[in-house]
């Protein structure tokens, strides 16, 4: 239906086995929405094959080497923001230690920015997010490989 060309998945391994299960259920299903052999339908109407040019995975607990960092400073408070909605998940109050969880503990959410902060600064900005890539990334440019401009 939206056929995107970029795809943001869930690391392909991590701490918590979901996440990499999901990173693998999404990449299968990028590459089998171009097959043309498998046939879908919405409300009625076949839809043409369609597969993605990239699907990028985020790096999540644990550290892999980026393919690639992204400039996220413009919106790393959302990012932030968008975290601490997850209350079920961690609490950011006071907890007992019979309470505390892996992620729940204190400074986890501070761990998320120091990341963010070093991905940042390997690529010359305030914050920077990396991903993974099954395959290789190409440019057209090579001018497209030098934002920011390091001094």
């Amino acid at each position: 239906k939206y056929q995107p060309d970029i795809v943001l998945a869930n690391a392909l391994e991590d701490r918590h086995p979901d996440h990499g299960r999901a990173g693998h259920l999404i990449a299968d299903a990028c590459f089998l929405s171009g097959l043309i052999k498998i046939e879908t339908s919405l409300n009625g109407e076949q839809q043409q094959a369609w597969r993605p040019k990239r699907v990028f995975h985020y790096i999540q607990d644990r550290f892999f080497e980026p393919d690639i960092i992204v400039d996220i400073t413009d919106s790393y408070e959302q990012k932030m923001e968008a975290i601490k909605c997850y209350t079920t998940q961690f609490s950011m109050e006071d907890t007992s230690d019979s309470t505390l969880t892996y992620i729940s503990q204190p400074g986890f959410l501070e761990k998320i920015s120091a990341r963010s902060a070093l991905m940042g600064q390997r690529i010359g900005v305030a914050h920077g997010e990396g991903f993974t890539c099954k395959y290789d990334i190409g440019v057209s440019d090579l001018n497209q490989l030098v934002y920011p401009k390091l001094a």
